[in-house]
């Protein structure tokens, strides 16, 4: 039976695309059913407060650092989005007075803007972002080599191969409306995929890349970071992929239920407990990746229950 068309975009794949079944029973889950979607690989995680879950998230910064060695170094790939952890990690740097000569960072993606990366000079520039919340922040005695910053760019044969000989312990990031990590988007619903997505494994081939981006997302960077200015997002972005992302000792999603909604949050733990991988939820790809945690704002879960406003 075919698959269904988008309610969406209809030229793309996304979760509207899934069996009824899926989106029924996602529906009805509780954060307490939530939680128990917990299963060796995949661990969920709720936190009270955004200190809490801020925190956590800085503190995983800092103890992916404190693992590197000149001799072995050892780095995280991060998000723009959550950015709220980026100016703890640079204060916690600073007051424990952790050297981070040898560590190593990877930012997760950047807007293609006009055949080339977005220069930091973007207002949207993610690069931007990371060096004015977090590097710049860091005392010069402590913080790494430039060298050592990793961000995409139009050409990803240098960043792709910074991954080659340092240790990535974590790959952190958020969860879009589209459900992707990084700009890791469905694709479109042409071609070859027509009437079906690729399959997960094919999906897991693709590597740092050009995207075009789903309107979805799109209009989402517009909404948490343009003002609602849909002319300011670029439609397409430099990614971070699965095959780095395979790299990458443990996979730690966050989620204070800002980028997503309670509808989405549930339906890739549903997917990725279950093990149903499908390439239109490319979050759920990571039901084939050995050690992810999803990490959720308690009180930013919300339910899935009709509310006119």
């Amino acid at each position: 039976m075919p698959r269904k068309i988008s309610s969406m975009a209809p030229d793309w794949w996304d979760y509207t695309t899934l069996d009824g079944d899926i989106i029924k029973e996602v529906a009805k889950l509780t954060p307490d059913k939530m939680l128990k979607l917990s299963r060796p690989g995949f661990k969920v995680v709720f936190y009270d407060t955004l200190e809490d879950f801020y925190l956590a998230e800085a503190l995983e910064y800092i103890a992916a650092w404190k693992q590197s060695t000149p001799d072995n170094p050892v780095g995280i790939c991060g998000p723009i989005g959550p950015t709220e952890q980026l100016p703890l990690v640079a204060r916690i740097v600073n007051e424990i007075g952790l050297s981070l000569k040898s560590a190593h960072f990877w930012g997760m993606d950047e807007w293609f803007l006009d055949g080339k990366e977005a220069p930091p000079t973007h207002p949207l520039s993610f690069e931007k972002a990371d060096r004015e919340l977090c590097f710049n922040r860091i005392r010069k005695d402590l913080v790494m080599p430039d060298a050592n910053l990793h961000f995409p760019k139009a050409d990803t044969a240098v960043y792709r191969k910074s991954w080659e000989g340092v240790r990535c312990a974590v790959m952190q990031g958020g969860q879009g409306d589209i459900k992707h990590w990084a700009f890791n988007d469905p694709p479109s619903r042409t071609g070859k995929y027509k009437n079906a997505p690729p399959s997960p494994a094919e999906y897991r081939k693709l590597t740092t890349r050009v995207v075009n981006l789903h309107p979805v997302t799109v209009s989402q960077n517009a909404r948490t970071s343009g003002g609602g200015n849909i002319t300011l997002v670029p439609t397409q972005a430099i990614s971070v992929g699965p095959v780095e992302t395979w790299q990458a000792g443990k996979v730690s999603i966050w989620q204070a239920g800002k980028h997503d909604n309670p509808f989405g949050q549930r339906l890739t733990t549903f997917m990725i407990s279950r093990q149903i991988p499908d390439s239109s939820v490319p979050m759920s790809l990571l039901a084939d990746h050995p050690n992810v945690q999803f990490n959720f704002y308690r009180p930013g879960i919300g339910t899935c229950e009709v509310e006119m406003h």
